[in-house]
């Protein structure tokens, strides 16, 4: 008994008899509201028990030999598919020619509805030249051979057409000047309606995806068809002017690296350019910071987010500015990553405040009462010892 007795003494809960406590409509009141408090602070823990948390950290990016993906959705509603391409360069300059690409082309109305199905696109594909194989007939040996100035393979190398004349240009990776051919200035007035309401009645929506090395570089949209000389990229726009090419546009989607609805941002979504003044030349500035997002179950999933600074400007004659009407995206790498990763909070700090939770509100909620107690009995003393009227 004197062993019972002295752990009796440990007891840091004493209990009250039922005849020595006082129950009050205040108490009763202030129970219930600490009750739906204690309630609701309870559940909002249980949810963030149960969803993961998610913690960032920045570090050097040290990944290697990765392919970036570009997911592109341009649509121009004024020029036609057939006279606007896509073309991708890398930092160096040196033009993608093998790339692993999706890249789709869709003739669209001038009211924005698809014509035909869609048609893959191939990005700097070589166009081979047409060889005639058949044997002259006599009328074509009478008829005279076309000179090629000076671009011709061999003396007996005739250039009857316009386009034979562009052709061994290209071979001899020369910048022709068509004004000066007397085959193009034949051609250029029996055909030029006949292109520019085809060219300009149509639009063209652009959309896919595309596989590159993992460095800055950039890609465009621009009319003409492109080629190269001398390791300079060209587009040849003839026989129109370039301030007939009107580049609004409209950026329906625009990401780097894969998508899971989580870490990327997209800045550029729904984005629509209103070409105001002639040829117009827009120039998209993208700083892209590689991120890795590690969840609770599966494996780490890799993809970009980035920032854009955007730019425009006339290339028209008239306005006296270089350049070539188009839509032109440069891409830089940051040599920072962002890691997210999701973690799950331990049970022992979801018991601790569940602890903190409850014992703070009932520690709080006496001392409320003790002190509503005491005050109301205080006054009722006043009251009738009638020091308060």
């Amino acid at each position: 008994m004197r062993l019972l007795d002295s752990i009796r003494r440990l007891d840091a809960y004493p209990k009250i008899d039922k005849e020595f406590s006082i129950k009050t409509v205040g108490g009763a009141a202030l129970t219930i509201i600490s009750g739906i408090i204690i309630i609701l602070l309870i559940y909002s823990e249980c949810v963030a028990y149960l969803t993961p948390t998610v913690t960032d950290e920045l570090f050097v990016d040290a990944t290697r030999g990765q392919k970036l993906k570009i997911n592109l959705d341009f649509y121009i509603p004024a020029i036609s598919c057939d006279y606007v391409s896509l073309d991708a360069q890398d930092a160096t300059g040196e033009q993608h020619l093998h790339i692993d690409h999706n890249i789709f082309k869709r003739r669209m109305d001038l009211q924005g509805n698809p014509i035909e199905e869609a048609k893959k696109e191939d990005i700097q594909a070589p166009k081979p030249r047409l060889e005639k194989t058949e044997a002259p007939s006599t009328e074509a040996a009478l008829v005279k051979c076309g000179s090629c100035y000076g671009a011709e393979k061999n003396s007996s190398h005739c250039c009857n057409t316009c386009q034979d004349v562009i052709d061994a240009y290209r071979e001899k990776q020369w910048n022709p000047n068509l004004e000066n051919f007397e085959q193009c200035k034949n051609e250029a007035f029996l055909g030029k309606r006949t292109l520019e309401s085809k060219a300009f009645s149509e639009g063209c929506q652009i959309y896919g995806y595309m596989e590159v090395n993992r460095v800055g570089g950039s890609f465009h949209i621009a009319p003409g068809k492109s080629f190269s000389i001398s390791h300079i990229h060209i587009h040849d726009v003839q026989p129109f002017s370039s301030s007939k090419f009107n580049m609004t546009h409209r950026i329906n989607t625009l990401s780097f690296g894969e998508e899971f609805g989580y870490g990327q941002t997209r800045p550029l979504d729904m984005t629509e350019e209103v070409a105001t003044e002639g040829a117009m030349m827009f120039q998209y500035y993208i700083k892209i910071v590689p991120t890795e997002f590690v969840p609770l179950n599966g494996p780490k999933l890799h993809t970009n987010q980035f920032s854009v600074t955007k730019h425009q400007k006339s290339v028209s004659v008239m306005s006296g500015e270089s350049g070539m009407p188009g839509i032109f995206v440069n891409y830089e790498l940051s040599p920072l990553m962002v890691k997210f990763t999701e973690k799950r909070n331990s049970f022992s700090h979801f018991a601790t405040n569940l602890c903190a939770i409850i014992g703070g509100i009932f520690t709080v909620s006496g001392i409320i009462d003790t002190l509503l107690f005491t005050s109301i009995h205080a006054l009722k003393r006043k009251i009738e010892l009638g020091k308060i009227s």
